[in-house]
């Protein structure tokens, strides 16, 4: 008996997206905010969306619970995680405890290089506030903080930074008016001045003035339920 897959089936297998990249492709979902907090993500149209199995598909699941993103509830399956107020709350109390010190170590360390890449980010901020795109506007402005910690060069940090500005994504996403964003892109003008000026301890404190400007611009009352259609997000 042939225990070799069949060409086409082999192939198949082959182009099938690894959990990484699926994690990575609902991770960015989510900080876009097209996936609301407490969407149920279906396996079975997860499968369709990403044209793989059901193992995969748990496999990545559990990845996220991991980064607390997702929750897996027993009998009733996987959603994304809706934060309590206490829990956002304490999301930003981690931000700026962490932060502060991340802008710190990352304006005494930044390059030439890493000042004309922030510059550059800045940029595609600046067009997507202008041009109202909200979508990019979100995500622009957690990603400038990511490159923060990655100019900060901390790997520890680092993934404690991407998991909070996703877990921070999401609290907007529950507490956050339809116009609000991350970020006010003039605030991240002024952290860069103080990078450009290689003030450290400037940086630190616009920091902390930016972190508790975003937190008390959220209502922290009961959210709202929304649902979405996952093979529409995902399928390409």
């Amino acid at each position: 008996m042939n225990s070799l897959a069949n060409p086409a089936e082999q192939e198949i297998q082959d182009e099938e997206l690894g959990e990484e990249e699926i994690v990575g492709r609902i991770f960015e979902a989510i900080i876009d905010q097209r996936l609301p907090p407490g969407t149920k993500l279906s396996e079975a149209a997860l499968c369709e969306a990403f044209g793989v199995g059901r193992m995969r598909i748990r496999q990545s699941l559990l990845l996220l619970a991991s980064r607390e993103v997702v929750d897996l509830l027993p009998n009733r399956g996987a959603f994304v995680a809706s934060p309590s107020a206490e829990q956002a709350r304490e999301v930003f109390e981690a931000r700026l405890m962490i932060e502060p010190n991340v802008a710190r170590l990352a304006a005494e360390r930044a390059t030439d290089d890493d000042l004309l890449m922030l510059e550059r980010h800045l940029q595609l901020e600046h067009e997507a506030h202008t041009s109202s795109k909200r979508r990019d506007a979100i995500r622009l402005s957690g990603q400038f903080h990511v490159l923060l910690a990655e100019i900060a060069d901390n790997a520890v940090t680092l993934r404690m930074v991407k998991e909070l500005v996703t877990r921070t994504s999401l609290i907007i996403g529950i507490f956050g008016s339809p116009g609000v964003s991350n970020c006010r892109d003039e605030d991240h003008d002024e952290i860069f001045a103080a990078f450009r000026s290689r003030d450290s301890e400037t940086a630190s404190r616009l920091m902390v003035k930016h972190l508790r400007h975003i937190e008390g611009h959220l209502e922290l009352s009961s959210p709202a339920e929304d649902t979405s259609d996952l093979v529409a997000i995902f399928r390409k």
